[in-house]
Order: structure tokens, then C-alpha cells, then sequence
């Protein structure tokens, strides 16, 4: 235990204590008695153990690669242990197991939820949904300036200046995504609010699109989403889940920035760009392209949700987007635009320079004067490895269930990638209530698991094949 950061592990206890006093005043506010006790419980427990956390007496040394990996592994299992306590005493008579599903699903900002209609949950309960997925993904964030040091040195330059972080410029940089991830979250619920949501509804999906989540305040969005304006801007702020966190924060200060802290963004920008050009080109003649465009923004951020059209022969295509994924500094998942670009653009190379080898070809970035080297591309590749193996076991732990091959394949990549189930994948009607158990334990696991799975086990390979 004493490898384990456990006061990093405090601050974010620290927070879900305040998030539930918050709860507790909405509950008595409007007079929402129902489970208000369940925030009660979730307070004290949060606060003891983010106290017993804080003062536990760690090594001073600087924190080695498997302390960094071993605290936000802890993290990943005991944060949803303490947000699934609203979950298992209320009055709904959820299992544990159920509880802590939905609590992960939560946390890693997956969506899959248990509740079949949002409709019978009392408002306290789905505010505390949409709060797990706020502190998912601001861990997730958090957790990549942890481990700041072990990435490529390509992907911290678009990031800061520096090589390596000391403990200061680690707390420098915690600031400002706090406060960056938290302003951002009031933007997008000001610009709800202006179209003209309820002030309730606006509150829980700025939390949703903020953190790549895909728990919803109510069973159907079109309800809401009833204009192509509102979906057209709907659409465009699931994007800010999508680029960089520091994206605005770096075009406020572009003066005092290098061209290379906006080179991941530029070629994300010019992906968006030639993502929508074909899709009109293709399908343009449809009435329906609004719609297409929502299920387009929403699988590359990996937010998952969908305005219920069916596009059956578009749901493959949605898929492939999801896998991708965005931004490396996001709350979005994926295997990340960048890593899947450079793979391809030195595979093209290394074919090019054996049909003409006298001529020269650069492994070089778009928009970026920096080359990656090969080592970066074994890692990129092995990524994808791990993905392949992670995606054919948890296709095989669901199938044994009994569900068809095509709906364990699209679930398991869902899972992976930490998007919720809609009608863009064709799996909307999934029951993640009635499942086996053996199912609903694979799918904790693998939620986690998709989540660090860049952040943990390629790491430890790195360790090991990567040690020059």
C-alpha cells in the first residue's frame, strides 16, 4: 500500500464530498427526500477516507513508474466504490453489483446504465449519474499530468515546454485543468441554457459533454433536440470533448505559443474537416444529414448518444470512428487520431522507400516539423495489439452468455472505447440490467480497462521492451 499515492487519491475524495453536500442542499431545496440520506452517507465516508488519505505517510522520493500506475489502478477501483454508495441505498433496490456497474460506467464515462427509464429515478439520483461522469473524467485528466513523464516527447510538447515535470509544474498544470474543465462545463451549460433547455436538463448534459459521457437526464434526447439549430449546436459543442483540453486555452495565448502546442489539434481540425466533406458528398442528398452529422460528432468524441434514426448501413462506419478516437489530452477514449495517422503515414513510407530507394521520406506530422521516431511507432503498434487481444477476450466472456457475435462484438468495442449504446451502433435495446453477472463483472473490468489501458499496461511494456 505504502507504493500507492493515496493523498492523490484524497483531492478527488475531497471533491465527491463536496459534490454530495451540494447534492444534499438540491435534495432539501426541492424537497427531493426520497434518497437524500444516501448523499448523507457518501459525504461522511468520502471525507473519513480522504482524511485517512491524506494523512497517510508516504515515500518523499519521487514516485516511480509502477507507484504512478499502482495509485491510478487504486483509483480506478476504489473512487467507484465510494460513488456507488447514492446507487445502493436508494430507494430503487439495486444490487451491489448493479450499483457499482452503473457507478463505473459512470466514472469511466462509458453511459451504460442499468436503468431502463430514466423517467422513475428521482432528479437527486440522475444529478448524481451525471456527477460521477464529471469526476471521471476530470481523473482522467489528472491522471495524464501524473504520468506526464513517461509519454513521447512529441505529445508533451504540445502540452508545455517542458521535458519533465517537477512537483510544481505538476500542480501548475492540475490548476489549469481544473479551472480550464470547469469553465469549460459552464460554457456549454450558459449555451444550453441561451437555445433554451431547461435549466435542470442543461446542467446534466453540460457534465455529459464535458467528460465524454453518455448518462442522459431523460430516455429519449430528441425530445429536447426538437430543431436542427439546437442539434447543429448540440453537435458542435460535443466537439470540445474532442481536441485538446488546452485547445482555447492555447488560442487565448497564441502569442506565447509555439505553432507546435497546436499541431495534434490542426490535424484533428483537418480529420473533422474531411470526415463531414465525404459524409455530405456521399449522403448529402439525404434529408437526414443533420442526423448523420450528430452520430458523426458524437462516436469521435466516443459521447456515443444518437437521436434514435436508424442508419443501419452507417453503423459499421460509426464504429470505426469510435475507435479512432480524439484528442490525446481529452476525456475522450479511442486509440487516439494521432498514434492510428502515424502508424499508417510510416507504413506508407516503409513501402515507398523499398519501390524507391534512392529517394527520402519523412515520418513528419501534418502541420508539425516534428519527425516521430520508430520507437514511438512500436509503442503506437502495440496499442493496437493490446486493443485486438482485450477486444477478441471480452468477445468471448460476452458470447458465452448466449448473445449473438455481432452485438458481443459491438458492445465489447463500446466498452473498450467507453461509448455508450445507441442506435448509431445498432444496440440502443441492449439490457444491461438482466445480464449475467459474469457478463456485467467482464464489462467493469474492461470499462476500467479501456480506460487505462494506454496509462497502465502499455506502460509496464514499455518498461520491458522500450527500455532504451
Amino acid at each position: 500500500m505504502s507504493k500507492i499515492r493515496l493523498k492523490y487519491i484524497s483531492t478527488f475524495l475531497s471533491l465527491i464530498s463536496l459534490l454530495s453536500f451540494l447534492n444534499i442542499l438540491y435534495s432539501y431545496y426541492f424537497n427531493l427526500y426520497l434518497n437524500v440520506n444516501t448523499y448523507f452517507y457518501t459525504l461522511l465516508t468520502s471525507g473519513f477516507f480522504s482524511f485517512i488519505f491524506f494523512k497517510f505517510q508516504s515515500d518523499k522520493n519521487k514516485p516511480s513508474l509502477f507507484e504512478k500506475i499502482l495509485t491510478i489502478l487504486f483509483g480506478y477501483i476504489f473512487i467507484p466504490l465510494i460513488l456507488a454508495i447514492p446507487f445502493y441505498f436508494s430507494i430503487y433496490n439495486l444490487t451491489l453489483i448493479n450499483s457499482l456497474f452503473e457507478s463505473v460506467s459512470g466514472f469511466t464515462s462509458t453511459g451504460f446504465s442499468i436503468f431502463d427509464n430514466i423517467k422513475q429515478i428521482d432528479q437527486s439520483l440522475i444529478m448524481w449519474r451525471s456527477t460521477t461522469q464529471w469526476i471521471g473524467g476530470l481523473y482522467f485528466l489528472f491522471s495524464i499530468i501524473f504520468l506526464i513523464d513517461i509519454y513521447d516527447e512529441s505529445l508533451k510538447r504540445s502540452l508545455t515546454n517542458f521535458i519533465s515535470f517537477n512537483n510544481s509544474e505538476i500542480i501548475k498544470q492540475s490548476v489549469k485543468i481544473f479551472v480550464l474543465y470547469s469553465s469549460l462545463t459552464f460554457l456549454i451549460f450558459l449555451i444550453f441554457e441561451i437555445i433554451g433547455f431547461r435549466t435542470f436538463n442543461s446542467f446534466n448534459l453540460a457534465l455529459t459533454l464535458i467528460s465524454s459521457g453518455g448518462f442522459l437526464p431523460f430516455n429519449d434526447i430528441s425530445i429536447i433536440l426538437n430543431t436542427d439549430f439546437k442539434k447543429i449546436v448540440f453537435s458542435t459543442l460535443m466537439l470540445i470533448s474532442f481536441f485538446s483540453i488546452f485547445f482555447i486555452y492555447n488560442l487565448i495565448l497564441f502569442k506565447n505559443r509555439d505553432k507546435n502546442f497546436f499541431y495534434e489539434d490542426y490535424n484533428l481540425l483537418f480529420y473533422v474537416i474531411t470526415l463531414v466533406l465525404v459524409f455530405l458528398l456521399f449522403f448529402g442528398y439525404n434529408n437526414d444529414f443533420i442526423n448523420i452529422l450528430f452520430s458523426i460528432f458524437s462516436s469521435i468524441s466516443n459521447i456515443g448518444i444518437s437521436l434514435n434514426n436508424e442508419f443501419t448501413n452507417l453503423h459499421f462506419i460509426f464504429l470505426i470512428l469510435v475507435i479512432i478516437g480524439g484528442s490525446f489530452f481529452s476525456t475522450s477514449s479511442g486509440l487516439r487520431f494521432i498514434k492510428i495517422y502515424s502508424l499508417i503515414k510510416f507504413s506508407l513510407n516503409q513501402i515507398l522507400s523499398f519501390s524507391k530507394p534512392r529517394n527520402i521520406f519523412m515520418n513528419r506530422l501534418l502541420f508539425s516539423k516534428t519527425n516521430f521516431e520508430v520507437n514511438e511507432i512500436n509503442k503506437y503498434f502495440l496499442s493496437i495489439i493490446i486493443f485486438i487481444i482485450s477486444l477478441f477476450v471480452l468477445t468471448s466472456l460476452i458470447s458465452f452468455s448466449g448473445i449473438n457475435f455481432e452485438k458481443c462484438l459491438t458492445i465489447s468495442v463500446l466498452t473498450l472505447m467507453n461509448t455508450v449504446n445507441s442506435s448509431a451502433y445498432g444496440v440502443n435495446d441492449f439490457d444491461f440490467q438482466n445480464i449475467h453477472f459474469f457478463v456485467k463483472y467482464s464489462l467493469i473490468l474492461f470499462m476500467i480497462v479501456g480506460r487505462i489501458e494506454l496509462l497502465t499496461l502499455l506502460l509496464i511494456m514499455k518498461k520491458y521492451l522500450f527500455k532504451n
